[in-house]
């Protein structure tokens, strides 16, 4: 029998949670059950100190740099979207028309790992140990695939159009029975047809703001942002399975679906490891909408407390007391409503990129004769190679014109050229955040960040002041819960800086496995004692 068959786990659980600021681990900590978050803190290893440290901090890169242990400067995954050159149009971090969609005619299966450009843990374990099952699972399809990377037993992830849990011929050429016999209870339509009101009386969530806030996006038709939420009324504004994503019900659908596949895939039966990867993408949907400070949040996560509890209580009884372990993180936080700030007379506030994009391309002709620009995505700015190298311009000349403008724009904190960084070896922690980030195929030409508390938008509008984002260097969107907790986990609390690559880097000597391509984390040494 292998070392990694006697000392390691039988199963491992990853949980990211999409859009967990780590401070909410303490700010909703009174409401929390005894069996969530506080069993895991409280017996396990909370690293109090976990950041991301690269930009952009976006849901794809975050799932690709917890599972590969790099940046996006390595596995290639850059953002959500980007410009794809070749076909002049915007692509998915997952999209892959070459796929077939299994279990749903939509588009939205055409999905895969194609542009992850190293393997991830998940890959590790399956080359290493061909008998190690990973399965993977999220509303949101980055959130599943992934994790899940290009070797898993079944990646499924939420399908819009029908409610139901879907994956792509890249990986199977059927659903699995135990998936359609779930997906057959249409367990959505159910949550549709009731009401979303607070788990607790209104009055305790004294952790949020008022229910009522200015500060909130109107959902579903809804003449105000406060509970109750009437499901079924609101469904005659919003396809129901769309507002279903925004509602607590799709943490619980999730953690039922996790839980299903414990025991269907027989998952920590053998001897050999396996690894379940599960994303909960709720928190982010919500967050968006509502902002961190919204009774809506609280709410949601004193519910997603609930399906932890209940997740950990099944794997006691499937697996093992000492037979697993759980490590849980998020892809990112969020940054403060910026209207917010701005009333509070904190720094922050939005730049609004339709003029000053309109106002460069102007700029830029008038140097040079031509528009050279393309598109901005991202704080990404894409200029037209073809065009540049047919009037025989220098790429660099034109990306430096172009962020020389760009560094005049108020509230820009830093710009910089993809030549800049890809000849930078130095220490200057922004431009390292975002040489970590770059890729050159799919970044742009010139890349710029924000001072801290600022979004960007396309154009002022009273619906731009409402609601939220994260993809910054900074704290607010960097500083993320990680926690540790089952077999030969210790209790104790790490206080030094952890990067968030150093998950995967950890994971490699709990399962006695080689170092994964490109990996750049390095173990957390108080894990392995």
């Amino acid at each position: 029998m292998h070392l990694q068959q006697t000392k390691s786990p039988k199963l491992v659980v990853g949980i990211v949670i999409d859009q967990m600021c780590y401070e909410y681990l303490y700010r909703y900590q009174a409401k929390f059950c005894e069996n969530g978050f506080r069993k895991i803190m409280e017996q396990g290893t909370n690293c109090r100190n976990t950041h991301y440290n690269y930009v952009p901090t976006f849901t794809g890169p975050g799932h690709a740099s917890i599972y590969t242990g790099t940046t996006p400067e390595n596995h290639g995954i850059v953002a959500n979207d980007w410009y794809e050159r070749e076909t002049g149009t915007l692509i998915n971090c997952v999209d892959d028309n070459n796929v077939k969609p299994v279990g749903t005619t939509s588009t939205e299966g055409l999905c895969s790992p194609q542009n992850l450009k190293t393997n991830t843990i998940t890959d590790q374990l399956r080359l290493t140990y061909p008998n190690a099952k990973v399965i993977s699972m999220s509303i949101k399809d980055r959130g599943a695939i992934l994790p899940g990377g290009h070797l898993s037993n079944g990646s499924y992830w939420y399908d819009y159009s029908s409610g139901k849990f879907i994956t792509s011929s890249f990986f199977k050429e059927s659903l699995p029975e135990w998936v359609t016999k779930f997906n057959d209870e249409g367990q959505v339509a159910k949550y549709m047809n009731g009401t979303w009101n607070t788990l607790l009386d209104i009055a305790a969530y004294g952790e949020s703001g008022p229910d009522d806030s200015k500060y909130e996006q109107l959902l579903g038709g809804k003449k105000t942002p406060t509970f109750p939420y009437n499901l079924k009324e609101m469904t005659a504004v919003t396809p129901a399975n769309t507002l279903f994503t925004v509602t607590p019900f799709a943490n619980t659908f999730l953690a039922d679906f996790a839980i299903r596949s414990i025991e269907a895939e027989g998952l920590g039966k053998d001897e050999q490891t396996d690894m379940l990867c599960i994303s909960f993408s709720t928190p982010d949907i919500a967050g968006h909408s509502f902002g961190p400070y919204s009774v809506e949040l609280e709410d949601i996560y004193i519910r997603l407390d609930l399906e932890i509890g209940k997740l950990i209580k099944e794997l006691e009884a499937k697996v093992g007391k000492d037979e697993f372990v759980i490590f849980l993180t998020a892809d990112h936080a969020v940054v403060p409503v910026p209207q917010y700030l701005v009333d509070k007379k904190l720094p922050g506030g939005y730049v609004f990129l339709d003029d000053k994009m309109a106002n460069l391309r102007k700029e830029v002709t008038a140097k040079f004769g031509s528009d050279l620009v393309i598109t901005e995505d991202n704080l990404n700015i894409y200029l037209n190679h073809l065009r540049i190298d047919s009037l025989k311009l220098n790429r660099n000349d034109v990306a430096d014109f172009v962020a020389s403008r760009v560094e005049t724009w108020e509230n820009v904190k830093r710009v910089f050229t993809g030549h800049q960084l890809n000849n930078s070896t130095s220490d200057d922690e922004w431009r390292d955040m975002v040489r970590r980030g770059y890729h050159a195929k799919e970044s742009g030409d010139v890349l710029f960040i924000l001072e801290p508390g600022y979004l960007p938008k396309g154009v002022d509008s009273e619906a731009a002041h409402k609601g939220t984002s994260h993809g910054s260097a900074f704290n607010y969107d960097t500083h993320v819960p990680l926690l540790w907790y089952g077999k030969n986990v210790p209790t104790q609390e790490v206080f030094r800086r952890v990067n968030i690559t150093d998950i995967s880097a950890t994971l490699t000597h709990l399962l006695y496995l080689q170092r994964v391509g490109a990996m750049t984390g390095e173990p957390i040494l108080e894990l392995l004692k």
